[in-house]
């Protein structure tokens, strides 16, 4: 039995508040270690209080940040350090996880627990995939984090390639993919009953919510009775100084095919497959991801899926056989994809079958569950 750590600043807990996709792939991640015999803890920076807790089996440290002018970040990372220290002394922690987002384990040095970076896609990787300049702060955290750690892992072979030439480095990594508890998001495919189109996922322009508009108007004028349905935050936008990108999105719909659009908000992660079991198609239209967790979900619940055709895809997605993939700058090819499922119901089905089977033999949580068990065990062992 091990005793397995997780730091983050997020995680999906009420306690906590809303979680990305990270969180998320971590709560799989740490449900599926507990229910292999090991233990599970996840270490929360940045939150409001410093507070213990236990949900599902996982202990969950919630670690409120120090204040300190100017170093304010260098002494939350050594609070974090301690923490961890101290867990490791009392045998409560073997070895700990952290996302290189932002490079938060740079100065997290603990003395004998090792620390393993795992890639779901740092700062400098969505700033070069959204062609935006990265803050040299975060860049220089991030590369420290990585040269710095005891292991590299990979959430796909497109985020470790990339990361690497961004870096300039040469590091070695191990590709594990996010998990899924498949019988959590198991259903019978069926035939679609209705023409809804749904979005799961942060509204941002990172993920194509600036051509979601303009692919819906297209598909509109060829059929008025699609519906989309969009679920999750609305994150500010920092190409405009902070506005909200639900407030940017709306104008660039039709106004007649805006009245066939219904914006949710987040929802808790256990409302996700209610939306899910709406959809006719599942649509990801993002320029930047890692391995997106609700791609795999949508997908595990026997869903048609159109997604963007970039880099990290081709590891989820085979076009045209368990979902399609598509460029979403252009909205006429994209729109066409969705129009295709919808006008062929069969064919929608038959996909949405496919892209299940693809889950349950690529993502099932205890597969890659078992992977993460022996990466560990081996990093564990080369640290004594």
């Amino acid at each position: 039995m091990m005793h397995i750590g997780f730091i983050s600043m997020e995680f999906p807990h009420p306690r906590v508040g809303s979680s990305g996709g990270i969180g998320t792939s971590i709560y799989n991640l740490a449900k599926g270690l507990i229910a292999r015999g090991h233990k599970a803890t996840v270490i929360l920076y940045a939150q409001k209080e410093d507070a213990v807790f236990e949900t599902e089996g996982i202990t969950v440290y919630m670690v409120k940040n120090v204040v300190v002018r100017g170093f304010s970040l260098y002494f939350s990372q050594k609070k974090v350090e301690a923490l961890l220290n101290r867990l490791h002394a009392e045998g409560k922690m073997d070895i700990v996880e952290v996302p290189e987002w932002t490079g938060f384990s740079a100065f997290v040095q603990p003395k004998k627990c090792p620390v393993i970076v795992k890639l779901h896609g740092s700062d400098t990787y969505f700033c070069h995939l959204e062609n935006r300049k990265v803050k040299f702060k975060n860049r220089f955290l991030e590369g420290r984090a990585l040269r710095k750690a005891d292991g590299i892992l990979a959430v796909s072979d497109f985020t470790g390639r990339t990361t690497n030439a961004l870096f300039g480095l040469q590091r070695s990594y191990t590709v594990l993919h996010n998990g899924l508890d498949t019988q959590q998001f198991s259903r019978v495919p069926q035939v679609a009953t209705t023409k809804t189109i749904v979005y799961i996922g942060t509204l941002i322009r990172k993920k194509g919510m600036m051509e979601l508009p303009h692919i819906f108007n297209t598909l509109f004028q060829n059929d008025p009775e699609v519906k989309l349905v969009l679920v999750g935050t609305n994150a500010l936008d920092i190409s405009t100084q902070w506005q909200p990108t639900w407030d940017l999105m709306q104008p660039l719909f039709h106004p007649d095919a805006f009245q066939n659009v219904h914006y949710v908000g987040a929802v808790p992660y256990e409302a996700v497959q209610g939306y899910l079991d709406e959809a006719a198609v599942c649509v990801f239209p993002s320029f930047a991801e890692a391995l997106p967790v609700s791609w795999i979900e949508a997908m595990a619940m026997g869903k048609a899926v159109v997604a963007s055709n970039i880099g990290w895809a081709p590891e989820i997605i085979t076009d045209g056989e368990d979902g399609f993939l598509a460029d979403p700058r252009d909205h006429s090819a994209f729109a066409q994809r969705i129009l295709s499922l919808l006008q062929n119901p069969e064919k929608a089905l038959n996909m949405g079958k496919a892209a299940q089977l693809k889950v349950q033999k690529t993502f099932e949580l205890d597969a890659i569950a078992a992977q993460h068990e022996a990466y560990y065990q081996a990093q564990i062992q080369a640290k004594k």
